[in-house]
């Protein structure tokens, strides 16, 4: 299911990994997803994005005074919830890792992300986590941090453990998903959440894990 949220103000899309929310300077001729959606929803504003691995919830204002009241409230209120697969067994069942990040033009600025272990394969973990900061690679750079990079993860992960996995299982690009996105409403100030089921590959990996 591609629309996840429709009203007059906002469109909430699931996006597949490997799709771009918006074409940047120099990005592939593939179609973004705001070029896509736009023939259906005209004057469609990205009030985020996700990077070209993550899937998962994206939420699009529909008018210039939704795009507005969001950018303006400096997104207050709105609780993004990911889900992931990580090097390695975690030890701790919650946890906080709040290591300070490079930003761009800012130096060295705080950054926080705390997380649930879900479940504990052999040699990896599902873990959720919410981010209370939006760092550019916070969630896959906090979890390298701490010593489980995400599976697969070329950039901050561990190679030769994601040689390993790419042998057992044919994939190639780490698993992120946006899961959750919970904000209130720029029109109605209501409470709004909104989830998207985990892609079919994610799932059929967690179901060999299991086994």
């Amino acid at each position: 299911r591609r629309i996840l949220f429709s009203d007059d103000s906002l469109l909430a899309v699931n996006k597949l990994s490997g799709e771009l929310v918006v074409a940047g300077a120099g990005t592939s001729d593939k179609l973004s997803l705001l070029d896509f959606l736009k023939k259906d929803y005209p004057g469609l504003k990205p009030l985020h994005r996700l990077d070209f691995e993550t899937s998962g919830v994206v939420v699009f204002a529909r008018t210039k005074q939704a795009a507005e009241t969001v950018i303006t409230s400096k997104f207050e209120g709105w609780k993004k919830t990911y889900v992931t697969l990580v090097a390695g067994r975690m030890p701790r069942a919650t946890g906080a890792i709040r290591t300070p990040l490079p930003s761009r033009g800012e130096g060295m600025v705080p950054a926080e992300t705390l997380y649930r272990t879900l479940e504990i394969f052999a040699n990896s973990s599902l873990v959720e986590a919410d981010i209370l900061t939006g760092r550019h690679h916070q969630i896959r750079r906090h979890f390298a941090f701490i010593g489980h990079p995400l599976l697969l993860d070329e950039e901050y992960g561990n190679k030769g453990i994601n040689r390993v996995f790419t042998r057992e299982f044919h994939l190639r690009r780490f698993f992120l998903h946006a899961a959750k996105l919970s904000f209130p409403h720029p029109v109605t100030g209501k409470m709004l959440t909104i989830e998207a089921p985990l892609p079919r590959v994610f799932e059929g990996v967690l179901k060999q894990l299991r086994q």
